[in-house]
């Protein structure tokens, strides 16, 4: 694939206008232009237009409103309407470092492919609680070696946050799903389809996420109950590794009970606690960020395994299918 000539950056926006202002400054700091940035309201109450206007003599920006009708439906309204010939696909919490734009060109002209995805991390400016939720995201202590990376359980797959892909792909595969975990499917689809996905491990960008633990279990629900999805999409897709989670809570469980009898039976659980408060403490230089990596690996953990449970028990076990309104309703954040 030959290096793009324009750069088409995506971005569905619900409700996020100081997110959107901190996206395109960030932006406009590039240390490379030549991009365009889309930004496409999903019929937001509380819209973002006025930022965006801000920005019209900084960045070559485009501002689209539409209907609400999900975050997947909006990136491909967004295509529809982008001149690039390769597409990039960021969430509005995110923060770009100047050397984004940059490094992704290299990146595509050095080593080719027709999609790729990049990490995440936690910027300096961002809250202790977001720096932790973001280490029990990449931590492979955690669901971390089941997304994907340098080092993995599974094959990396890139994700929306940081995903990126050609214009050819688009035409052949298509747009997103509205769904959970759009972008597995979105990755799934383009690897059946012979193309080439790869990770740019330097091509980072810095993601918010949530900003406390309510939101952040509600969102990791999500994600264990979209894996139940995603098997009923893709037959066999599912492999053990992502069974951990679930098998976490219920021995987790089954330990704590146990200590009623036995307290010795909660050693291994004590331990790997630990391992993940130690572990934490040196990644994030910090023993308050390392404390709260431990609350937000259990919120994960178990929030993606409880999600997990309860959409294997209802989508497989009693063969309801795959969609209901109420999730509808969840990934548009109803």
């Amino acid at each position: 694939m030959a290096a793009p000539k324009l750069i088409s950056i995506v971005v569905p926006v619900y409700n996020r206008p100081d997110e959107v202002r901190d996206l395109l400054e960030s932006l406009a700091a590039q240390d490379d232009r030549d991009f365009e940035v889309v930004i496409v309201e999903d019929g937001s109450p509380v819209p973002c237009g006025d930022v965006c206007r801000e920005y019209a003599d900084r960045l070559r920006v485009r501002y689209f409103f539409k209907e609400n009708e999900g975050r997947s439906i909006a990136r491909n309204y967004g295509m529809d309407r982008a001149g690039g010939d390769f597409f990039v696909f960021v969430d509005s919490d995110c923060i770009l470092p100047p050397d984004y734009i940059s490094g992704l060109k290299r990146e595509l002209s050095e080593h080719p492919t027709d999609c790729f995805g990049g990490p995440d991390a936690a910027h300096s400016s961002f809250s202790d609680t977001q720096k932790a939720i973001n280490y029990s995201m990449t931590s492979f202590l955690t669901t971390g070696g089941i997304r994907g990376g340098k080092v993995s359980l599974e094959k990396f797959v890139p994700r929306t946050f940081n995903m990126g892909y050609s214009r050819a792909v688009y035409r052949k595969v298509g747009g997103f799903r509205e769904m959970f975990s759009e972008d597995i499917d979105m990755s799934t689809r383009i690897r059946l389809a012979g193309y080439r996905i790869a990770l740019y491990p330097e091509v980072k960008v810095y993601h918010k996420r949530r900003v406390d633990f309510k939101k952040f279990w509600r969102q990791v629900h999500i994600f264990g109950m979209s894996r139940i999805t995603l098997q009923l999409l893709y037959p066999g897709s599912m492999k053990a590794v992502h069974w951990l989670p679930a098998l976490f809570v219920i021995f987790a469980l089954a330990m704590i009970v146990g200590a009623f009898f036995k307290p010795l039976l909660l050693i291994p659980l004590a331990v790997y606690i630990l391992a993940v408060w130690v572990t934490g403490m040196v990644a994030t230089r910090s023993a308050k960020i390392g404390t709260l990596g431990v609350l937000a690996a259990l919120v994960q953990l178990c929030g993606y395994g409880t999600g997990f449970i309860r959409a294997y028990t209802w989508k497989i076990l009693l063969r309801h299918g795959r969609d209901t309104q109420q999730e509808i309703e969840m990934r548009r954040g109803k």
